[in-house]
């Protein structure tokens, strides 16, 4: 398990991030917190420099089961506690939500709840599964975080398009009203569908936009590109990195029956960027990619901006 996930669970089988340890079921928060090594609250104490002065305007959170520091924020910003981010999810289950996998990253600074939407997409003749993730950080650096990843079932390559139509992530700030449950629930689900229906479209737009084998090629080396100017160690890597992603688009059984179009394209580079195996992987690269598939992955949104600039 990467360094930097100190616990896990994940429910039935293997999920597509790839980290976590298998249990039987989570039909709360409260069992899913437990299962996960999340069940432990955030203290605050006051800030002192090394000559025992204090620091005014500031308060350092701790964990309370060993006092791990987890950060220093401003005396302003108001503790959610894990128990308290992650509750307002049990208001979904009724309508079918379950939980998938809960964690924490960065010696508990991040800790975040996986669920899997009800509902199940066909969208240009692929089955695609929503999940949500509910992230929280106890070090300052964002407030509770809500984010769709849809999942293309077939290969669990993960779909989650910037789409200028609906929002795919939404953030509440660290107040003491930060939830209220039946609303935030809801809420949520609304923009869950919203955004769904919207991914429905704009797939369907993607595979309209037509690309020639040449166009795919020149989008690709922009990605990876195999010049002169590079030291020979850049070359070889990107002529890997290349080589991967174009059988990823052109020799991938799941794509097929998929057409020489925009959709094929961003398949192949969600593929890449979901399971490609990296030049060097670093001991946290499993929770980063994770964070990158939850706020959004470069890569994919970079691709799909060069389809759209194509159309």
């Amino acid at each position: 398990m990467p360094a930097n996930v100190e616990t896990m669970f994940y429910v039935r089988e293997k999920p597509w991030h790839g980290l976590g340890t298998e249990v039987q079921e989570a039909p709360t928060s409260a069992d899913a917190l437990i299962y996960a090594g999340l069940d432990w609250s955030v203290l605050q104490q006051d800030v002192f420099t090394q000559d025992g002065s204090p620091i005014p305007g500031y308060k350092l959170n701790t964990r309370d089961t060993d006092s791990a520091p987890l950060g220093i924020v401003s005396d302003r910003y108001k503790v959610v506690q894990n128990e308290d981010a992650f509750r307002f999810t049990d208001d979904l289950l009724g309508e079918g939500v379950t939980y998938e996998t809960a964690g924490s990253l960065q010696g508990g600074r991040k800790v975040w709840m996986l669920a899997r939407m009800p509902h199940r997409y066909i969208i240009s003749g692929d089955e695609i599964t929503p999940y949500m993730v509910v992230m929280n950080s106890h070090d300052g650096s964002s407030g509770i975080k809500v984010a769709m990843t849809p999942v293309r079932v077939v290969c669990q390559n993960t779909l989650n398009l910037a789409l200028e139509s609906a929002k795919r992530i939404w953030t509440t700030k660290h107040t003491e009203n930060v939830l209220s449950r039946v609303h935030e629930a809801e809420e949520t689900l609304g923009l869950a569908e919203k955004y769904m229906g919207e991914l429905g479209r704009g797939i369907d737009a993607l595979s309209k936009i037509r690309l020639t084998d040449k166009k795919v090629k020149e989008f690709m080396n922009e990605f990876f590109p195999v010049t002169l100017d590079l030291s020979d160690v850049q070359r070889k890597n990107n002529l890997r990195l290349l080589e991967d992603m174009k059988r990823r688009y052109w020799d991938a059984p799941d794509l097929a029956q998929v057409g020489r179009n925009g959709y094929r394209f961003i398949n192949a580079v969600s593929d890449f960027a979901t399971h490609a195996e990296p030049i060097r992987r670093t001991k946290n690269y499993g929770e980063n990619l994770f964070l990158r598939t939850v706020e959004g992955n470069p890569l994919i949104d970079r691709a799909y901006k060069m389809v759209l600039a194509a159309a």
